[in-house]
């Protein structure tokens, strides 16, 4: 644990690490709010003599940037180029207006903050994982002008990766995406690959289109790619019924006007004239006759529309507050959310007995009770829905995504400029807000490597990938393995390696250490002629005969078409003391999985030694079309190097 009750032990990566002192951590988002505390420069020394960037705000506005926020850019050149009309002035900074790009930045490297909250919830210590560490803003997002425009272009993406690699910094966060494209296409992949070339570790979201199988985003083997999952803590706003049920909800909302028990009614029997039940039942816009809904409690359904959305309609209905059900593939994903009307959000298999209540009684009443913050649930952590899926839909021989971190409910700095929950009615603005998704995911593992970056600077970015990944958990806090969101058990399609262990991370023992040569002979691997593969290099670069990727010294191991059998390579470098290390193997079903040599012996830091994986079809009946997962294990009692295995037979 980085730390217990408040209290930092001696042992945690915090302590080690400095708390990421002087590490550089930058973000490719919507901006900064550089009022925000968590920014303040207050107790910093002077800026590190690597740092060449600059801080672009009006003059007008004073000295924004400080020794803790040291730089700030934006580029929006490329969204100009294809919206044709002059952008204006709230373009042309890197104040974040939108709060999305300060909630990542502050969660990977904000100060210590005390006194933080939400309208009054969740009071406590706001800190990054990197709260000493140096950061930087680089806009590249913003709104967008119309609906065929996107918020975020590959040219303004590079240029910002450009600038954060000229200008000094040593881990980018990256959490933004869209759908996987072949590498060659992919901008961000592009800009990231000369990232890792110059040393920069490069920490990227996964995507939120779950739980979709074969949507994750990010998928190049050089970014470290985040998963989404849950944390031990919830803003717990109960439904109780009038037959006494009690049912656990999910609020940030101001409480109910009165201690009393409310009528409540489906949205689909509070629609408006002319409005069809599948649309009532979402609470979207003007689907609600206010005559049906006025002082009751609306019950809604959970999709398509935005949750605030529905809250919303909700209130201009009238209604006295609302109940929102998940739909079945949000399962048990419960998302605080500070709607502008007393408001609780509970799980699909609760939902389907309150709507139930509503059809079978003649006049169903409830409430809701008032939002308070819990601690120490279980189980956790579990996948969210949303958090994109593998396999890896460009390269399936490679696991992703990488490494999952909380990322629901998550408490961070906010932009001031607005209300955070965009309904126009909500006049109110709040220093620090609660957010969900990747997006939230990335920072917190940007912040770990901000903490590795400090306590091992000779470190590559291929090792500090290999450490995080190797180190991590599948287990959640009652012992059982991972679940998703629908509480069946979880696989490495969804959380990768695991749930993230920083103080583990540390001392990992062992790694997979990657080159920029192995990353290249990788896109060798995938078809690309060394003209190709050349244009990443930035030269000519002559690819390897008959290059196979599944001997890419990957950290996890996947094989998507596996027939007979095959043999795969790995080389493991040690980071630790001297040891000999035992190879323990869990086979996936269907299959055999032997290792040779079964031990290896390190006697020296930076030696390295490699291993063959043999990994063989059962037979006909082994054979299984369907992904099916093992795990490979290095120990010398004290050191536990973790690898996933992952095959299918889809062609037997």
């Amino acid at each position: 644990m980085l730390e217990n009750e408040g209290e930092i032990p001696s042992s945690s990566i915090w302590n080690k690490a400095r708390f990421g002192q002087d590490t550089i951590i930058a973000n490719l988002d919507t901006g900064v709010w550089p009022e925000s505390k968590s920014f303040s420069g207050k107790g910093f020394g002077p800026i590190p003599s690597k740092w060449k960037g600059i801080c672009q705000f009006d003059h007008k506005e004073g000295p924004l940037c400080n020794r803790k926020l040291i730089g700030a850019r934006y580029y929006n050149k490329g969204q100009a180029a294809y919206i044709g009309v002059p952008l204006n002035s709230s373009y042309n900074t890197p104040r974040d207006g939108d709060g999305h790009g300060t909630h990542t930045l502050s969660t990977a490297a904000g100060n210590f903050v005390a006194g933080a909250n939400v309208f009054g919830f969740g009071n406590g210590t706001a800190k990054g994982g990197s709260p000493k560490a140096r950061v930087a803003a680089y806009r590249v997002c913003y709104p967008k002008m119309n609906e065929s425009s996107a918020e975020c272009y590959d040219a303004d993406i590079m240029k910002g990766f450009d600038a954060a690699i000229a200008d000094g910094v040593g881990v980018l966060s990256v959490s933004l995406g869209g759908e996987s494209v072949d590498y060659i296409n992919d901008g961000t992949a592009i800009a990231a690959f000369h990232a890792v070339k110059n040393g920069v570790v490069v920490v990227a979201s996964a995507g939120n289109s779950g739980p979709t199988a074969g949507s994750v985003e990010n998928v190049a083997p050089w970014f470290i790619t985040v998963g989404a999952s849950t944390l031990d803590r919830k803003f717990q706003a109960n439904v109780q019924l009038k037959n006494g049920s009690i049912f656990q909800g999910m609020s940030l909302s101001k409480p109910l006007p009165e201690d009393k028990m409310y009528t409540l009614i489906s949205a689909a029997e509070a629609r408006a004239a002319n409005v069809s039940e599948e649309d009532a039942i979402l609470c979207k816009k003007k689907t609600l006759d206010s005559k049906k809904a006025k002082g009751k409690i609306v019950v809604c359904l959970r999709g398509e529309n935005a949750r605030l959305e529905k809250g919303e309609e909700a209130l201009r209905a009238g209604a006295a507050g609302m109940i929102l059900c998940n739909d079945e593939s949000s399962g048990n994903e419960l998302i605080a959310d500070a709607h502008i009307l007393p408001a609780t959000q509970i799980n699909y298999t609760d939902g389907l007995i309150v709507f139930s209540y509503l059809n079978n009684t003649k006049n169903p009443q409830g409430l809701i009770t008032t939002p308070k913050s819990v601690l120490n649930v279980k189980p956790a952590p579990f996948m969210a829905s949303f958090s994109s899926r593998g396999p890896n839909p460009i390269t399936p021989a490679i696991l992703k995504p990488d490494i999952t971190a909380p990322g629901v409910n998550i408490m961070a700095a906010f932009s001031e400029s607005k209300s955070p929950t965009e309904v126009p009615s909500d006049k109110r603005t709040t220093p620090f807000y609660i957010e969900s998704g990747t997006s939230m995911a990335c920072p917190h593992v940007s912040g770990v490597v901000g903490l590795l970056k400090t306590l091992h600077p000779d470190w590559s970015p291929g090792a500090i990938r290999s450490a995080i990944m190797t180190t991590a958990r599948t287990r959640d806090n009652t012992g059982s393995p991972m679940k998703d969101a629908d509480y069946q058990k979880a696989t490495p399609f969804m959380y990768g390696s695991g749930h993230i262990r920083p103080n583990r991370a540390m001392n990992p023992g062992l790694v997979y250490d990657l080159t920029v040569n192995d990353y290249l002979d990788f896109l060798c691997g995938t078809g690309y002629n060394s003209t190709m593969v050349g244009q990443f290099a930035g030269a000519y670069y002559d690819c390897p005969n008959n290059y196979n990727i599944l001997n890419f010294n990957n950290p996890s191991i996947s094989v998507p078409d596996l027939i007979g059998s095959v043999v795969v390579t790995r080389k493991l470098k040690n980071v630790g003391k001297p040891g000999t290390y035992a190879a323990r193997i869990r086979s996936p079903p269907g299959y055999s999985v032997t290792v040779k040599p079964k031990l290896l012996k390190f006697e020296k830091i930076g030696e390295e030694k490699s291993f063959k994986l043999s990994i063989k079809v059962n037979g006909r009946r082994g054979a299984k079309t369907e992904f099916q997962f093992g795990e490979l294990l290095w120990s010398d009692g004290k050191h536990y190097v973790r690898s996933p295995i992952v095959v299918a037979s889809p062609n037997y």
